[in-house]
C-alpha cells in the first residue's frame, strides 16, 4: 500500500507541472520571449519604401487590462492603413515575468511590427532585468521612412538617481546629422514635470533634444489620460496617450510635409 501510495505521488509530481509556480520574481524567459524589440525593428525595416509617408498608432499602460489589450490588437489587425504600433510602456503593474508575458502574447498577435518602451512600473522588483532580456535596451532608436524614433527611458524615480535618466550622452549620440532620416520623434513613458521625471534637468533635457533634426514632437504614456501639452511653453507637442482601460489611441500620419494625428476609440 505504501509502495503504490509513493508511486502515485511521483507521477502526480512529474506529470502535473503545471501546478507549481517558480518564484515571482524569477527572470528566466524562452526563446521566444528574447530580444522582441530587435526583432519587430527588423521586421519594419523590411516595410520601408523610402517615400517619406507613415502611418502608426501609439498606445500605453497596458497594465491589468488584458481584455482591452485584446480588443485593441483586434481593432488594428481589422485596419490595412497602419504600418506599426508603439507601446509607450507600463505592460506589468509589479514587474512580474507573469505580467509581461500575460501582455506579449496579446501583443504579438498584431499583423504589423510593435515596437514597446519601458515603464516606470516596468522596472520594479526584477522588472528592469526582464525587460531588458525580453525588449532590449531601455534606450534605443529606429528609422522607418526617414523618420527617426528616438525612444528613451525618462523612469528617473526608479533609478533613485543612481543612473542618469535621461541619458544626455545616449541622447547626444542620436540627435547627430544623419543622411539616414529627415525628422525626428522622441517617445518617452514619463513626460517632464512629472514626479517620476528628473525635474532637476528638465530645461536642460529639454535644450538637448531640440537639438534634433527637424524635431516634429514628443510622445509619452504613463499620466492616462489623452493630452497635448507644450510643456515649456515653446511650441514643441507632447501627446500623451490615455491608458488602455480608456479603449482608445492615437494615430499619426507622418508625411514629407508635416504630420496629423487623431485620437481614436475602439
Amino acid at each position: 500500500m505504501k509502495h503504490t501510495t509513493l508511486s502515485t505521488l511521483i507521477f502526480f509530481l512529474f506529470t502535473a507541472c503545471d501546478v507549481f509556480e517558480y518564484h515571482p520574481y524569477d527572470v528566466k524567459l524562452g526563446k521566444e520571449y528574447r530580444h522582441i524589440n530587435a526583432t519587430q525593428i527588423a521586421a519594419l525595416k523590411e516595410k520601408n519604401t523610402g517615400k517619406g509617408t507613415l502611418r502608426f498608432a501609439f498606445m500605453g499602460d497596458t497594465q491589468r487590462f488584458y481584455d482591452e489589450t485584446e480588443d485593441f490588437v483586434a481593432h488594428i489587425n481589422g485596419r490595412n492603413d497602419i504600418d506599426f504600433v508603439i507601446h509607450g510602456g507600463d505592460m506589468s503593474d509589479f514587474g512580474l515575468k507573469k505580467e509581461f508575458i500575460w501582455c506579449e502574447d496579446r501583443m504579438k498577435k498584431l499583423k504589423v511590427p510593435y515596437i514597446t518602451l519601458c515603464g516606470n512600473h516596468d522596472i520594479l522588483g526584477t522588472g528592469e532585468e526582464i525587460y531588458t532580456s525580453m525588449y532590449g535596451d531601455l534606450n534605443f532608436s529606429f528609422i522607418f521612412e526617414r523618420v527617426k524614433f528616438i525612444c528613451i527611458n525618462t523612469n528617473a524615480l526608479e533609478f533613485d538617481y543612481s543612473t542618469p535618466v535621461p541619458d544626455f550622452d545616449f541622447i547626444l549620440r542620436e540627435i547627430r546629422q544623419s543622411d539616414e532620416y529627415d525628422k525626428t520623434v522622441f517617445v518617452m513613458h514619463v513626460p517632464p514635470g512629472d514626479i517620476e521625471f528628473n525635474n532637476n534637468v528638465k530645461f536642460t533635457f529639454q535644450q538637448q533634444i531640440k537639438q534634433a533634426q527637424n524635431l516634429l514632437f514628443c510622445m509619452h504614456a504613463h499620466t492616462h489620460t489623452f493630452k497635448v501639452t507644450d510643456y515649456f511653453n515653446d511650441g514643441l507637442l507632447y501627446y500623451a496617450c490615455d491608458t488602455i482601460m480608456k479603449r482608445s489611441y492615437l494615430l499619426f500620419t507622418i508625411t514629407p510635409e508635416g504630420y496629423s494625428y487623431e485620437y481614436i476609440h475602439f
